[in-house]
């Protein structure tokens, strides 16, 4: 074994034991993470299971949530290299139907960038169950004005789910396909990876996609989906049984959080932004180094990401993962997702193909937006080569928000996270790509596990492989 092949075995190695310390104590529950670096594949892990009859590969579908909002604007920008989208022709010249209520010069650049102010979906439906209706929410989408926030003196407001009927509706209008057969034909089949990326997921694959161990006891009854017309007959699940709560760290989880490979920058980052405390970090301040929910604004939160908060969707029920959702319910294996950033890593090249050209490229990477967002509680973070603090921001490019890293200096790395802490980038300076997906009952605000593995990827490649 050459001497390249020992670093990648060492760093395949260390990602699977740092994968398996993460189940923390949420067996059998697991997850798959997937790196890519100039192409090809350098390391990967799972652990757990996936569904109650199957363990976790790095080819498990799963629900991620606004992750999926990074497959859904490489899409954009395909179709922007391809000269079908342009970023700053107002939509309304494509679909004339969204000119209305104040919409009319809103561009494509505004959209991805979260400038728009498209993002209160109680102002387009207080209705769950309307969410599952695509043509419907595009038309609703269309007809809605503008909001205001309620936060001052932010740059952006997240349009966490607004934004994908907006761009999932100008798709098909330029296209005149749905957007699954775009999403196919200019995306995931150039990519070869069209069976493991979907935006409504097919009925007889629907049994596939991993679901939280607290649904394992009750197995979906596939004999009642209607595959003819790929909606589900029974009832839809609009009520959680249980929302992900932040708990209490055992000194089981402590010990092993002290362990981490980022445990000491931590550390030390914590003490320069924080109060000094000799006890161990919890879960709540490591996360908090990355988010500042005292800095949210609560309202905007909830404007932007439910439509009823006593009756919030069941993402993982089977008639809203067969829903066209895109900002939300985005379902990709994490080597499916890894692929798509390694083309972008490589700036929009995959093997032979160029899907994104240089030009365009160069837009999409730009850093939009510096300030503050009135619905993601980003942290302020320090920089690099400063003891400085900067603004809160998320770094909005074009539909790609920063890498969440306060170890590594990442500046020119994007990518998108979702709700429930699973999180896909790409570093195109390292040529470096990145999917972590799972079935942890978590969200991205009561978990650190998308933090601790991506600190720990940074920190191996470079000891490692440069």
């Amino acid at each position: 074994m050459d001497k390249l092949n020992k670093r990648q075995s060492k760093l395949q190695d260390l990602l699977q034991q740092l994968l398996q310390s993460l189940q923390l104590e949420d067996a059998p529950a697991g997850g798959a993470v997937v790196v890519y670096h100039q192409h090809k594949l350098l390391a990967s892990a799972q652990i757990g299971q996936a569904l109650a009859d199957s363990a976790w590969t790095p080819d498990t579908l799963a629900l991620n949530f606004s992750t999926g909002k990074g497959v859904l604007v490489t899409l954009v920008h395909i179709l922007v290299s391809q000269g079908l989208l342009d970023y700053d022709t107002p939509i309304s010249d494509y679909w004339q139907q969204f000119g209305s209520c104040g919409k009319q010069d809103i561009t494509l650049r505004h959209v991805l960038s979260h400038q728009a102010n498209l993002f209160d979906i109680t102002s387009v439906t207080t209705c769950s169950r309307d969410m599952l209706d695509w043509q419907q929410m595009v038309a609703k989408i269309a007809a809605m004005p503008p909001s205001t926030v309620d936060a001052k003196q932010c740059q952006s407001a997240y349009s966490a789910l607004v934004s994908g009927w907006v761009l999932g509706g100008l798709i098909e209008q330029v296209c005149k396909q749905p957007l699954n057969q775009v999403l196919r034909h200019y995306l995931t089949e150039p990519l070869d990876i069209a069976d493991a990326v979907y935006f409504g997921v097919p009925a007889d694959k629907v049994g596939q996609v991993a679901q939280p161990v607290k649904n394992f006891v009750q197995p979906c009854d596939h004999s009642q989906v209607n595959h003819a017309s790929n909606e589900a007959s029974t009832p839809i699940r609009t009520r959680q049984s249980k929302k992900p709560t932040l708990r209490t760290d055992s000194a089981t989880v402590q010990a092993i959080y002290q362990k981490l490979p980022s445990y000491e920058c931590w550390q030390q980052y914590h003490l320069q932004t924080q109060r000094n405390t000799d006890k161990p970090l919890s879960t709540l301040q490591i996360n908090g180094l990355y988010f500042d929910v005292s800095s949210m604004s609560k309202s905007d939160y909830k404007r932007a990401l439910v439509a009823n908060a006593r009756e919030p969707l069941d993402y993982y029920d089977m008639a809203s993962l067969q829903a066209i959702i895109p900002a939300a319910n985005g379902v990709a294996s994490a080597k499916a997702l890894a692929v798509i950033y390694a083309m972008l890593a490589n700036q929009g090249r995959w093997q032979d193909n160029t899907l994104i050209d240089a030009d365009t490229f160069a837009q999409l990477t730009k850093i939009h937006v510096t300030g503050a967002d009135a619905v993601m509680p980003a942290a302020a973070i320090m920089g690099h080569n400063s003891s400085e603090v900067c603004k809160p921001s998320m770094q909005w490019r074009l539909g790609y928000h920063r890498i969440f890293s306060v170890c590594h200096d990442v500046a020119d790395g994007f990518g998108h996270m979702g709700y429930n802490g699973s999180v896909a980038w790409c570093e195109p300076r390292r040529q470096l790509a990145f999917a972590f997906v799972h079935n942890f009952d978590t969200t991205m605000l009561t978990d650190i596990r998308q933090f601790a593995l991506t600190e720990a990827v940074l920190q191996w490649f470079d000891e490692l492989m440069v």
